[in-house]
């Protein structure tokens, strides 16, 4: 029962953090923030949002850029079903394993991503990774306890006192 309330804890967690780095910087660059959605800056009062393009990194890495932000909003979700699921007093074995896959996912692109960052020199990290990084790992931890917790005794109709015959 405590391992339940821990593993739904975590997935929160998780997918709170997984959420704020998809928004979060992951660089600062002098007065602009990049990150998996593009860059921000403000020169002279005047603030936009654009790509990752100036930056020259190649083709791939602003794919692996969105494919970032993709599994980290995708991971969010997964974290939030399988919450739902354990605080409904169920053990959700197949999400928690999609949970596995989903951050495995992640895992492969956000290190792309952070690997071949093109270097400007003066950058410095941002909250991005760290909140990325950490998410990773509390839905891991999550998935692996729910795996391990024992499953429930029958289906819903065995429970019910519906059980078949046979």
């Amino acid at each position: 029962m405590r391992t339940r309330w821990i593993a739904l804890a975590l997935a929160l967690v998780g997918a709170a953090a997984l959420a704020l780095s998809s928004i979060e910087p992951w660089w600062y660059a002098g007065e602009a923030t990049i990150g998996p959605y593009g860059t921000h800056h403000c020169f002279g009062g005047d603030c936009q949002s654009t790509g990752l393009t100036w930056l020259g990194g190649t083709d791939l890495w602003m794919r692996t850029a969105i494919a970032t932000r993709a599994a980290a909003i995708l991971a969010t979700i997964i974290l939030v079903v399988l919450a739902g699921a354990l605080a409904a007093g169920r053990v959700p074995k197949l999400v928690a394993k999609t949970v596995l896959s989903t951050a495995l996912c992640a895992v492969l692109a956000g290190g792309y991503f952070v690997a071949k960052f093109p270097p400007l020199g003066g950058e410095s990290i941002g909250v991005g990774p760290i909140l990325f990084a950490g998410g990773l790992v509390a839905a891991l931890v999550a998935a692996v306890l729910v795996l391990r917790l024992p499953a429930t005794t029958g289906d819903r109709s065995a429970r019910a006192g519906r059980g078949s015959a046979g």
